[in-house]
């Protein structure tokens, strides 16, 4: 797949962008920091590395047609014998955001921008903001961990992070978005994007807050840098109304800190009756009513009035997400009532997908829960006689909050199966053996009858968990959620988990039945 590139773009010269006089001064109808992706005409920015320099490629940048280099002093002098025309600037990565959104023709400015940040509920909050926003009548770009779409239709575009995209790669999405008839874009800003500057040169006419745990600390450091990272997002520079979850402690520190700068406008949401805000917010849920599979139906009390909508999806936790979101829509004058019927069938790719195996059968749900509070509130939202799960952790990323995953996993469910998530180049046995201790020493701590196996593989720990469970059991598969691949020792294996589901229940109801005929 290619680069997200709008059609028309830039023409802008090379004096135009940077300032600076250079005899090749040529139109500039791009920008990437990819010099694989580089096209005739476009700025490559060479970027330092852990290992290596961008500027390394600069030759090849070149003879791919771009026609010039931002760099850094020390790209620079590598970057000097591609004979291509190179600016140097103290920070690159700082300097492209403003270049790519210049070169764009500035696209965010063309549309109502909606921001999602949080620990957990990004991407849900995000795809309810879409569902609401289409049911009113707004043409919609999303842009996140799942992927890119426009009015629900994905993007088949490359893409070169995970959740928020780089500043050039993103600026050239937002222009493809606005050229295809969007008027409004749903994006997830992470933690990383704030530190890396990735969401630099965007105004976001609302932002919002979810909620805040532990997570990314292999990035951040610790949890104060990372909080700090979240709360960036909510300064002049880069929204202009905030709306934040006071269930959450730090919710309720965002908020002071908001009030105390006295420069954004904030509003606040609250489910009544969770026992985390100590004020009456401005938007407050009620659950009014539960259907058979969990959805609820809530009544949602707004500054000046009351309405009340289904939610397609089971738990608190989303009940706050679409609390959220449709605060975000009052915030912009978003017709609520004609918003929240779009809430009513709304589903999220792997986070709290039903697995649909029929008859006699448990009931199965994925989701892409991959830290101890998503584990609790994943395990909180469904019901059944018996809790099963199955549970991993990746490798290469936080190893602290491995035992704490398995602790809340053994607090919530009757039987824990410890498997393998995306182990990438670590020991998947010595994975499963953290998140084992965190499960036993759960167990022991607080005398649970909680069952506790090492699944091995994720297939067969997928496997054992149907084969141990009946009808009226439910089995929550998670962390990978959506994905499709398994990273392996550095290689990514197809895997589904919801495809998994099906064909290992398949083979098990085909032995059932190939026994029963002997």
């Amino acid at each position: 797949m290619a680069a997200a590139r709008p059609r028309r773009s830039g023409g802008l010269a090379l004096s135009d962008l940077f300032g600076v006089a250079h005899h090749r001064d040529q139109a500039v109808t791009g920008i990437t920091v990819d010099s694989r992706l580089v096209r005739p005409g476009d700025v490559y920015v060479a970027l330092p590395g852990r290992t290596d320099h961008g500027s390394r490629f600069a030759a090849d940048a070149v003879r791919a047609g771009a026609v010039a280099v931002l760099t850094d002093a020390q790209g620079g002098a590598i970057a000097a014998a591609s004979g291509c025309p190179v600016i140097v600037v103290p920070d690159p990565r700082i300097a492209m955001a403003p270049v790519a959104a210049r070169i764009y023709g500035d696209p965010s400015t063309k549309l109502t921008m909606l921001a999602v940040t949080g620990t957990n509920g990004k991407t849900t909050t995000s795809y309810l903001l879409d569902a609401a926003l289409r049911a009113a009548g707004r043409h919609v770009g999303v842009i996140g961990t799942i992927g890119f779409s426009l009015d629900g239709e994905p993007l088949p575009v490359a893409r070169t992070t995970v959740t928020t995209p780089e500043s050039p790669e993103l600026q050239a999405l937002l222009g493809l978005m606005a050229e295809g008839g969007a008027d409004s874009c749903v994006m997830e800003v992470s933690s990383h994007a704030m530190v890396l500057h990735r969401a630099d040169s965007i105004a976001f006419d609302v932002a919002a807050f979810t909620n805040f745990g532990r997570d990314h600390l292999d990035f951040h450091g610790d949890e104060e840098s990372y909080f700090a990272a979240k709360a960036s997002l909510f300064t002049p520079d880069h929204t202009r109304h905030a709306v934040v979850n006071v269930d959450d402690k730090h919710g309720r520190r965002l908020v002071d800190q908001i009030a105390a700068a006295g420069v954004v406008a904030c509003s606040t949401t609250s489910l009544r009756g969770s026992g985390g805000s100590a004020t009456e917010a401005d938007y407050t849920a009620t659950t009014v009513a539960l259907r058979p599979d969990g959805t609820p139906l809530v009544r949602l009390e707004c500054p000046d009035r009351r309405i009340e909508f289904q939610l397609a999806l089971p738990g608190d936790f989303n009940i706050r997400n679409a609390v959220t979101a449709l605060a975000m829509l009052d915030v912009l004058g978003v017709d609520l009532d004609a918003a929240a019927e779009g809430l009513s069938t709304a589903q999220v790719p792997g986070r709290m997908q039903r697995v649909d195996l029929g008859a006699d059968a448990p009931t199965v749900f994925v989701d892409f829960a991959h830290t101890p509070q998503a584990v609790t509130a994943a395990l909180g939202a469904v019901g059944g006689s018996r809790r099963v799960v199955v549970l991993g952790c990746g490798g290469d990323r936080d190893p602290d909050k491995r035992a704490p995953m398995g602790a809340a996993a053994a607090a919530n469910a009757d039987l824990v199966i410890v498997t393998d998530d995306n182990p990438r180049i670590e020991d998947p046995a010595a994975i499963r053996r953290q998140i084992l201790d965190g499960v036993r020493a759960e167990i022991s701590k607080d005398q649970l009858s909680t069952v506790v196996i090492d699944g091995g593989d994720r297939r067969s720990a997928i496997r054992t968990a149907l084969q141990r469970s009946g009808p009226g059991d439910v089995i929550a598969v998670l962390g990978k959620g959506h994905e499709s691949g398994q990273e392996i020792g550095g290689a990514i294996h197809p895997f589904n988990d919801i495809e998994v589901v099906a064909q290992e229940w398949a083979a098990l109801r085909a032995s059932q039945d190939t026994g029963a005929r002997r």
